[in-house]
């Protein structure tokens, strides 16, 4: 079986989840973007919810589907967030940011009670960093913020390289949010946290595509059906 019919499977079981009345975060991706479609056909059906889309590519998608999709300043509480990943291990920790949208993702998934992310079974693996970790950065002193990152980085243990995302035009990718996205080849992020936190330290950072201790059930499509992933909180465990 395809990736892309595991995606469909991932999704088909998420849509599943969506009850009449619902605030909605639409992801971005090609996995978000089968479960909008899905959801355009449950919408067409009858179904009626309000969603806010973490892309302008999203948006476009969802509107042409007949859905509802509201901002976040307009719907700032969001019942549960749809969306992919490029990579998840096995505590459910994320990178995302292969389509340019972290930051607006991040935002949204944030302000969700519930994240919900849909993915192929290959995108699951024991440890992140095979796929380049995407880091949002602001144009001003692009040169200086990639700079300390490489020094900060590699005092934790991450090293590789650095490199300016360009679009298929060739020319430098901007974001929805008018900034760049630098993409860092770690081959393997060990500590996670610890790496989340000295990119925070950046000033020039505006986010990273980290998602750690964000998703709180994953659905994995496999050949045979889907598998639950579901993460375990602190606050989850009894007595702590």
């Amino acid at each position: 079986m395809s990736a892309d019919e595991q995606k469909k499977k991932a999704a088909m079981r998420a849509v599943e989840m969506v009850e009449p009345g619902m605030r909605i975060g639409l992801g971005t991706g090609s996995t978000a973007a089968c479960f909008v479609k899905l959801l355009g056909e449950r919408v067409k059906a009858g179904l009626s919810v309000i969603c806010v889309a973490t892309s302008e590519a999203t948006r476009q998608l969802a509107e042409e589907r007949g859905i509802t999709v509201s901002t976040l300043d307009e719907t700032p509480e969001i019942d549960i967030t749809f969306d992919g990943a490029d990579e998840i291990d096995g505590e459910v920790r994320m990178i995302k940011g292969g389509g340019g949208a972290l930051l607006r993702e991040k935002i949204v998934a944030m302000a969700s009670d519930r994240v919900v992310i849909m993915a192929d079974t290959g995108k699951v693996v024991e440890t992140l960093g095979a796929f380049k970790l995407p880091v949002e950065v602001v144009p001003f002193g692009l040169t200086a913020t990639i700079d300390m990152i490489e020094a900060l980085v590699s005092d934790i243990g991450c090293e590789g390289d650095i490199i300016l995302r360009k679009g298929a035009n060739g020319e430098t990718f901007v974001t929805d949010n008018g900034n760049y996205i630098i993409d860092c080849d770690f081959k393997r992020i060990d500590e996670p946290e610890e790496l989340d936190d000295a990119l925070k330290f950046v000033p020039g950072v505006v986010e990273s595509g980290l998602f750690l201790d964000i998703c709180d059930i994953a659905v994995i499509g496999e050949d045979d059906g889907v598998r639950i992933m579901e993460a375990q909180r602190d606050d989850d465990i009894e007595g702590v």
